[in-house]
Parts: C-alpha cells; sequence; structure tokens
C-alpha cells in the first residue's frame, strides 16, 4: 500500500485511540464542536437543496441528473467537519462502539457522548436554518419554498418508518466508509477526495442521515410544511437516528473483528482514576489530531 495511505488495521487502532481521546474531552469542548459540526453539515445541506430546488426544469426532464448535482455538492460540509476535527454524532456512532468492545473506555461514555453531541448538532442545525437561511431571506425566492416544502415532506412524512430506518443503515454505512478513508489518508486533497465519493452516493441515492434531516426537515417546517414538529422526531429523527446507529456497528464490527482482535489496549484502558496509562505503540505512528 502506498506510504500515503494507512494500513486497515493502523486506521482502526487510529480511531481506537480517538475513543479514548473522545471519553477525556470537556464536556463543553464537546458541545461547542457539536454545534459547530451542525452548522458545518447544515452548509452542505443548504447548497444541495440550492442546486436541486433551482432546477425545477432540469427535475421534470431529469430528476436523475437533479439528484447526482445535489449529492455532488452536499459533501463539503462533511469535508469541513472532518478538517476541522468536530464532533459529528453519525461517526462517534463508529469510533466509541470501538473502543468499548477492546475495554479502553467504559460502556457509559457511548450514551453520555451521544446525548452531548445529539443535542449540539441538532442546536447547530436548527441556527443555520433559522437564522441563516429562513431570516435570511436567502431561499425566499420561487422556486424554492415550495422545494423545502416539499423536500422535508418527502424525508419525514411520505415513506414509512421502516423505510427511514432502513434509509439510515445506507446512509451511515456510507457516512463511516467516508470517515475510515479520510482518516487513512495522510495529506489535505486526498482526505477531501476519500469523503466526497461516498458522501455524493448517499445523497444521491436519497439515504437517510439523523443530523442532515436536522437543518432539512426543521426548515420546512419553518417554511410551512405539513408537518408538526412531533410527526417528525417520531417518525424521521427516530428512525434515521437508529438506522445509522446499525449503519455504523457495519463498519466498526469489522474493524475490530478484522484488526483489534488480539490488540492489547493495555497502554490506552482507562483507569479506576480516569487517567490514561500511555504508552508507545511500535505500529501506531499515527497523527494524534481529531477527526
Amino acid at each position: 500500500m502506498d506510504a500515503s495511505t494507512l494500513k486497515p488495521a493502523e486506521v482502526a487502532t487510529y480511531f481506537l485511540k480517538q475513543g479514548v481521546a473522545k471519553h477525556h474531552d470537556r464536556y463543553e469542548s464537546i458541545f461547542l464542536k457539536a454545534v459547530l459540526a451542525g452548522v458545518m453539515l447544515s452548509f452542505g445541506g443548504l447548497l444541495s437543496e440550492v442546486a436541486q430546488g433551482g432546477s425545477p426544469a432540469l427535475t421534470t426532464s431529469n430528476p436523475g441528473l437533479v439528484k447526482l448535482l445535489g449529492g455532488f455538492v452536499f459533501p463539503v460540509g462533511l469535508v469541513m467537519i472532518v478538517l476541522q476535527g468536530l464532533e459529528l454524532l453519525t461517526s462517534n456512532m463508529m469510533v466509541l462502539p470501538i473502543a468499548i468492545l477492546k475495554g479502553a473506555i467504559p460502556w457509559w461514555t457511548l450514551p453520555l457522548n451521544f446525548l452531548i453531541v445529539t443535542f449540539g448538532n441538532l442546536v447547530g442545525s436548527l441556527f443555520f436554518a433559522a437564522v441563516l437561511v429562513h431570516y435570511s431571506g436567502i431561499l425566499s425566492a420561487d422556486p424554492y419554498p415550495a422545494y423545502v416544502t416539499s423536500f422535508a415532506i418527502k424525508k419525514a412524512v411520505d415513506p414509512a418508518w421502516y423505510q427511514i430506518f432502513l434509509r439510515g443503515i445506507g446512509c451511515n454505512w456510507l457516512v463511516c466508509i467516508a470517515v475510515w478513508q479520510a482518516a487513512g489518508a495522510r495529506e489535505t486533497m486526498s482526505k477531501i477526495l476519500a469523503i466526497w465519493l461516498p458522501i455524493w452516493l448517499f445523497v444521491a441515492c436519497s439515504f437517510d442521515h439523523v443530523v442532515a434531516n436536522m437543518f432539512s426537515v426543521p426548515l420546512g417546517i419553518m417554511f410551512g410544511a405539513d408537518l408538526t414538529v412531533a410527526e417528525y422526531i417520531r417518525k424521521s429523527l427516530i428512525a434515521s437516528y437508529l438506522g445509522n446507529i446499525v449503519g455504523a456497528l457495519f463498519v466498526a464490527l469489522p474493524a475490530v473483528y478484522f484488526h483489534l482482535w488480539d490488540y492489547n489496549v493495555g497502554g490506552l484502558r482507562v483507569a479506576e482514576a480516569g487517567e490514561v496509562e500511555r504508552r508507545d505503540e511500535s505500529s501506531d505512528n499515527i497523527d494524534d489530531k481529531m477527526i
């Protein structure tokens, strides 16, 4: 394998260390990183809606091409999240189970982190949708309002609950692959390309990302979509959340089985006092930057 790319076992070890780092990060730091991640992902969601909603004639004549166009521009959000080292719920759904399964961090880190990051991502997404999109008026001119509301309906009303759940699995399987590939790349342009292709695929195929929907569905409600907040939470948010967890495990579990089965975490395991015994791993010449 090229020297500019980490081997899969090295990437798995990297995420194991990241799980430990996330366990020790300050709670307010995690929350603020999550808020910023919600904003960054919403930038990508906005660009996708601008591209698709602004092409009504093309949507009528060639809807597949419009989906490809919207999917192509959306990955800019995840690129900014990864390169800034922010906290995104869906990637944590892969990272934390890896560290927990190897016994490097306690199990309660997962629900606590999920709670903090979920609300942080939601705050960032709602702030962006309300202040920078709805109140700013940048989508107020035709044909955008009709598209924004119809998109929210297509995401949270038209599909059955189990369909959103299944779409959530496909989505986060691809998102976690994108984050995995980005971690394996050692320079910026390679990281961007490694992220871009799987995210383009998930958006173009209309899979459901719980955090992306935190922007697009509430935005549709703000624009008058026939949908209540309770209906959004009951159907879209919960179904995509659970599906995203399953999709992340389709990356995390093979990573542990294939690459970390006999890995000694003695130098990483969290001690009772909350400290980490640190030792050098001969095979772990890996950048410690958060991803």
